[in-house]
């Protein structure tokens, strides 16, 4: 600890550059009144103000920011956003989550603790980090449309993915007088994805006993985060399972709107509310400004300034408690409904006092770890073997026509030995009641097939006159299937 603080006040001596988005709706609004309080509070930075959103994307810019913005992204290294407006209709990529991916951002970190009696919660002593896989999963945006009925989107796990941010979640606990993470998967259902991310849980849980853990399914993980977050420290989740839980956590606090974001890569970072950009409020001067003040408040922290960011949270926690509300969280200990405006002019007017009621929180600080290439264990590669093939049709009709057409087919090293419907095994011996569409996995087996036994078998049954819409290899990795059963198999 001593060491990650000589080095914060090193990277505090010198201003730092950080690029400026003022995004959309309340976001020009919300940016200037976070802008104002952090440099009341003497943090120094170079400001670098770039263009992105709604009115990019309106000049025919599909990612929502020009390349010389992005160049500007890259110079910087951290960057402040204020909520964008995407489009409605197709053709539009998310903003956020092509910075993420083009920067490496791998690790999402949101906060969520409730300032209880201040802001209405459920759960007084809740206290809980999410922290996100980034890049991952089901985001990957690798989506087709494959047949009349069936659209297909591909949930991709990678082990090196895991253990960046499972390491991340670990060394952010440790750095930060965390005691607990926790992890939350399907890997009841998703033996092999959501099994990848379980097992190099496990394998790195060991590498820190000084911190406990523990494994939930996603499912009752989310109902006892709902019910009982003070079991709770730091969470860690695939990215899909962590976008969902991260916004319930925050509105178990109080509001989505309070809380802030941070985006941490390698050589990047970047910042932002959790919330949208509420147009139909822009302009009107009732935005509450918090869920990026305290996003700006990891920011100070990430490059270096924190004495200034645990300036500017203890001035907003004593305005919390002071009753100075905006609209959203008014209620029985709010002393005014305040604007924008006058919440900026009541968190600067008290800079430099702490909360009198509130505990004076140290300032998380979202730790920095070394390059993925280092991070990453040496693993020896499982041997592959081929075992098979896959082939995806769109085809109408019965199961069994299908696998006796198939059957006829002259493939001396691979076999049909299984068709599903929907991952549901309709043949051999299916359940007449199972409903099917015109998708239809048909799996073939053999004994060390190769890879021309393989593109054999694809052109056997397309030229049958089946439309192969889909192959997948069927692999054992060091004598273990690497691929599922069908239900029911």
């Amino acid at each position: 600890m001593q060491e990650r603080s000589l080095a914060v006040q090193e990277r505090a001596s010198s201003r730092a550059s950080v690029a400026i988005a003022h995004g959309d709706g309340i976001g020009p609004e919300i940016i200037e009144s976070t802008l104002k309080i952090v440099e009341a509070a003497g943090a120094t930075l170079d400001i670098h103000r770039v263009e992105m959103g709604e009115q990019v994307y309106r000049r025919g810019i599909s990612s929502g920011i020009a390349q010389r913005d992005l160049d500007t992204l890259a110079g910087t290294g951290v960057l402040l956003k204020a909520p964008i407006t995407t489009p409605q209709g197709g053709g539009y990529k998310s903003l956020n989550v092509t910075i993420r991916k083009s920067f490496g951002l791998y690790a999402n970190v949101r906060p969520c603790k409730a300032l209880a009696p201040y802001v209405r919660t459920l759960h007084p002593d809740m206290d809980v980090v999410i922290i996100r896989e980034n890049e991952e999963d089901v985001y990957g945006g690798i989506e087709h449309r494959q047949t009349n009925d069936v659209t297909q989107c591909l949930k991709l796990i990678t082990r090196s993915g895991c253990e960046r941010i499972i390491r991340y979640a670990f060394e952010y606990a440790r750095a930060n007088g965390r005691s607990r993470v926790s992890c939350f998967t399907k890997d009841n259902i998703m033996k092999i994805t959501d099994g990848l991310f379980h097992r190099v849980f496990d394998e790195i849980a060991t590498e820190y006993p000084d911190i406990q853990n523990n494994h939930l399914i996603v499912d009752i993980g989310a109902a006892r985060l709902a019910t009982q977050p003070e079991q709770f420290d730091v969470i860690v989740l695939p990215n899909l399972y962590g976008d969902i839980l991260s916004d319930v956590a925050a509105e178990l606090c109080g509001s989505v709107g309070m809380a802030g974001s941070a985006n941490i890569g390698d050589g990047f970072a970047m910042f932002e509310a959790i919330h949208g950009s509420a147009p139909d409020i822009a302009g009107t001067d009732t935005a509450n400004p918090s869920g990026l003040l305290n996003a700006a408040v990891m920011m100070l922290a990430h490059i270096g300034q924190v004495d200034v960011a645990q300036r500017v949270h203890d001035a907003w926690l004593r305005a919390i408690e002071d009753g100075v509300h905006t609209r959203d969280i008014f209620g029985q200990h709010s002393i005014g409904c305040y604007g924008t405006v006058a919440f900026t002019a009541e968190i600067i007017a008290r800079l430099g006092m702490q909360p009198r009621k509130l505990e004076s929180q140290r300032v998380d600080a979202p730790v920095r770890l070394q390059p993925a290439e280092a991070i990453i264990n040496d693993h020896r590669p499982d041997k592959k073997t081929r075992q098979g093939v896959d082939i995806f049709v769109d085809w109408s009709g019965e199961p069994d026509v299908l696998a006796a057409s198939l059957q006829a087919l002259r493939l001396p090293s691979l076999k049909l030995s299984m068709i599903s419907n929907r991952g549901t095994k309709v043949w051999p011996d299916g359940n007449p009641q199972t409903r099917c569409v015109d998708h239809w996995r048909c799996r073939f087996s053999g004994d060390a097939p190769t890879a021309h036994d393989v593109v054999a078998a694809i052109s056997a049954v397309a030229e049958a006159g089946y439309d192969v819409i889909k192959m997948e290899g069927l692999y054992a990795f060091d004598g273990n299937a690497g691929y599922s059963l069908g239900q029911g198999q």
